[in-house]
């Protein structure tokens, strides 16, 4: 039997293959062609996927059939930087090349450097920690476990705080827990009974809030901007409300951020202004610029102390590639002065939108951002804009949603506001 090939020899040979090539040894396939092999192979989870994308470079990427698009929604919020950042790529490579997964039997310097630079940035108060997964909806398991040891007793056991409040609207994830505090009908009926004691209570109403809130409740988990709900911010006041009622009955206020952290909203959090500290945040999305990684932030040495060593763990959570990865994102954010370009760039195009013929409203901060229309459709508007080049995302029947690179330029969103009335008109008369 061969030996696998190993070292430098092997490197080139890869770096001398196309990607195609490696992985099937067909060639070229057209992109109906992935579509039919996608179909047989793959769960049917996602639905139908709208293209085979093949390529990216900044805000553009290119499908299988070599069109190319200008992307608008950034993987759902998460390539911060865009596609294939030489820096990002080049730290990754480099890490991945000197040590790529050591599980947390043990640490790395880029693990530790990663927690030190989030406390850092989100100015967490002494004795806050940091605790890394993979992903958003895993971040925000960690976040409900942590709840749960809120008024447990010293045997380990569940505590009279039973109760964790979560808003209508909200979307936290897919895994069980997370899926408990999302409040989509569709998302949970499959799969119920989900983990008990979570309250849905009306978006932004500060007296239901106020009302839901006693000595039973361990944690109340908000959205600063509800993405999946059509990008709406909590109104004015309501996270302060939140913290007071929560600091006053013991529970904790823990902030969903995976969707408006890390620069979306101009700002490193959606939240950095609205003069609270949180129990908790979660973040992940653009952390890793488009390397799957999530963090749950705990503030001060009690909230940090909740989960005991045993309680929580992960297998790839932390390790050297993504905490590399998201350290060289936050290092361009930083020094590319990324959240100026946001502040400015959101600005032109939600002033843009708002000037556009059938968008009756346009909410969000920063680059995120989503329209209402004045006819049921959104859909329609994808398909439409897929079609003439750009890529977007519809919530809801009438609700476009728009969460792009954060190195969008204003030249490249002008030609998305000068295409956007005839993309309109086009879905109108599809439907």
């Amino acid at each position: 039997m061969n030996a696998v090939k190993t070292g430098s020899h092997a490197a080139s040979t890869l770096e001398k293959t196309p990607v195609g090539d490696l992985v099937d040894g067909k060639g070229h396939s057209s992109g109906a062609e992935w579509l039919t092999r996608y179909s047989t192979s793959l769960m049917g989870v996602f639905g139908t996927p709208q293209r085979v994308l093949v390529r990216g470079a900044g805000c553009l990427v290119w499908d299988a059939d070599g069109k190319e698009y200008l992307d608008l929604l950034g993987g759902i919020a998460v390539n911060a930087l865009g596609h294939a950042h030489p820096f990002v790529t080049s730290v990754i490579s480099s890490q991945l090349a000197t040590l790529g997964h050591v599980s947390n039997f043990f640490t790395s310097p880029t693990q530790i450097a990663l927690a030190e630079k989030l406390l850092a940035l989100t100015h967490a108060p002494p004795g806050s920690k940091v605790f890394f997964a993979n992903s958003g909806t895993e971040a925000v398991e960690a976040a409900f476990k942590l709840a749960r040891r809120n008024g447990a007793s010293p045997d380990g056991t569940t505590g009279k705080r039973t109760k964790i409040i979560a808003l209508e609207g909200a979307f936290h994830g897919r895994t069980m827990g997370a899926l408990a505090l999302t409040a989509k009908e569709a998302y949970r009926a499959p799969f119920e009974p989900l983990p008990g004691g979570v309250v849905h209570i009306p978006f932004g109403d500060v007296a239901a809030l106020e009302a839901a809130i006693d000595e039973t409740v361990a944690a109340v988990f908000l959205e600063p901007i509800q993405g999946e709900a059509g990008v709406r911010p909590l109104p004015p006041g309501y996270l302060k409300a939140a913290r007071e009622a929560t600091t006053k009955a013991g529970a904790l206020l823990i902030l969903d951020e995976v969707q408006t952290g890390i620069g979306r909203t101009g700002k490193w959090l959606a939240t950095e202004d609205a003069g609270i500290v949180p129990d908790a945040i979660t973040l992940a999305k653009g952390l890793g610029g488009g390397f799957p990684i999530g963090a749950l932030l705990t503030f001060g040495e009690q909230t940090s102390s909740l989960l005991a060593a045993g309680q929580h763990g992960t297998t790839f959570g932390g390790n050297p590639v993504a905490t590399a990865a998201a350290l060289a994102t936050l290092h361009a954010i930083e020094s590319q002065r990324v959240l100026e370009n946001v502040a400015v760039v959101g600005d032109y195009l939600r002033t843009g939108l708002a000037a556009v013929d059938g968008v009756t409203e346009v909410r969000g901060e920063g680059l995120l951002i989503g329209f209402d229309l004045d006819a049921e459709v959104a859909p329609a508007v994808v398909t439409a804009g897929l079609d003439a080049g750009f890529i977007v995302n519809s919530p809801g029947p009438r609700t476009i949603r728009l969460a792009p690179p954060l190195v969008l330029t204003k030249d490249q969103t002008g030609t998305f506001l000068a295409a956007l009335p005839a993309i309109l008109r086009t879905a109108k008369d599809a439907q």
